[in-house]
């Protein structure tokens, strides 16, 4: 049994904004802030057309991954990896300009009166310029074992596909990147649909992260399934038996993105960064609690973000899929934690209420 609880999603997409304005001479002058926001969405339209339409309506699937792989090093290394089955969430969003808001209900899960939760926030902010993103999980006794390795000689098989209820994470992160061929290539056209890439294009990009990652884990509810499932005791590596480790993430990202424009209206866009981490972190074992708060190059660790996105647009209609997929590492001398987690997106949506430029002009009789 499974409780779920509501997800809203907030998405925001700045678009080019600064289309309304052409071919208008009656605009009035616009404010200093107006003419920032503005610098965020600007354009070749030779290579981009700008958003046509002030509102957005769209029905959207989400399918969300989650992989969690513990290990020890040495001699007796041991290791165990946990997922839980593939949530699926789906729902509408409603825009206006570059504002989206969403809600979504997992199907998986629609039971009200069951004890297990789960929460998942996500939101994004897709400019020409810049982008950012937010974003909170948690997870409370819903993963499964889906491979694990106890030792040389160890049958494990009997573990794998149980349910464990000993391993609870939650994860908050935020990211923020600089597009540098922000005129010609465009990150919305390919996750925001507010713009349409009309020539292929690519872009190199910088930026930067923060991560906190909390991870409880019962090991001695792993010895006792291990004893139920195998039939006899199994001996943990010291450096698995622990109950609780959190650590700090803060990045430095480098990365690229290519728009391929294969065919009118299509789109395939293909993004990976790369970030070197540095981490801090603080654990809880049976006997006592150690923290790493100094600074040491062994804290040192690369993260990775993957973007990937095919859609067809034709500015009024689009459809589409995309895949936001992050990885984290945290590695000790002893220990070692490995996080990849994503969204798969398919959609499909309507641009209504054009705007000023893009509106037809009456023909008087």
């Amino acid at each position: 049994m499974r409780k779920v609880l509501t997800i809203v999603v907030l998405m925001l997409s700045l678009s080019a904004d600064a289309a309304d304005s052409l071919g208008v001479d009656s605009v009035p002058k616009k404010g200093w802030l107006a003419r920032v926001i503005d610098s965020f969405s600007e354009i070749d339209t030779n290579y981009v057309e700008p958003q046509h339409y002030n509102w957005a309506l769209m029905l959207q699937s989400i399918n969300t991954y989650d992989y969690y792989r513990l290990s020890t090093t040495g001699q007796n290394s041991q290791s165990i990896s946990f997922a839980p089955t593939v949530g699926i969430r789906i729902g509408p969003y409603f825009g206006w300009r570059w504002i989206f808001l969403g809600y979504t209900i997992d199907l998986r899960t629609f039971n009200f009166f069951s004890g297990r939760r789960k929460l998942e926030i996500d939101g994004s902010i897709y400019s020409s310029r810049f982008g950012a993103d937010v974003f909170y999980r948690r997870s409370v006794d819903d993963y499964k074992i889906r491979n694990v390795n106890l030792g040389e000689g160890i049958n494990t098989d009997p573990l794998k596909g149980e349910d464990f209820d000993g391993l609870n994470v939650s994860i908050t992160g935020v990211n923020f990147y600089y597009i540098f061929n922000h005129k010609r290539f465009s990150y919305p056209a390919a996750f925001a649909q507010s713009t349409c890439q009309k020539i292929s294009c690519g872009s190199w990009m910088v930026g930067m992260g923060y991560l906190k990652n909390d991870i409880e884990f019962d090991y001695k509810r792993l010895e006792q399934l291990a004893k139920e499932k195998l039939g006899h005791e199994v001996k943990l590596d010291s450096g698995m038996m622990f109950n609780r480790v959190k650590y700090t993430d803060i990045n430095a990202t480098v990365g690229y993105a290519y728009n391929w424009v294969f065919a009118r209206n299509w789109l395939l866009c293909s993004s990976l960064s790369l970030a070197l981490a540095y981490k801090t972190s603080t654990g809880e074992t049976e006997q006592h609690n150690e923290r790493n708060e100094g600074f040491d190059f062994e804290n040192f660790n690369i993260d990775g973000i993957g973007r990937f996105g095919i859609v067809w647009n034709n500015t009024k209609w689009y459809a589409g899929a995309s895949a936001i997929v992050r990885a984290y590492n945290y590695h000790k001398s002893q220990f070692a934690t490995n996080n990849i987690f994503g969204d798969l997106c398919i959609y499909v949506g309507l641009n209504f209420g054009p705007r000023g430029p893009y509106k037809k002009k009456k023909i008087r009789n």
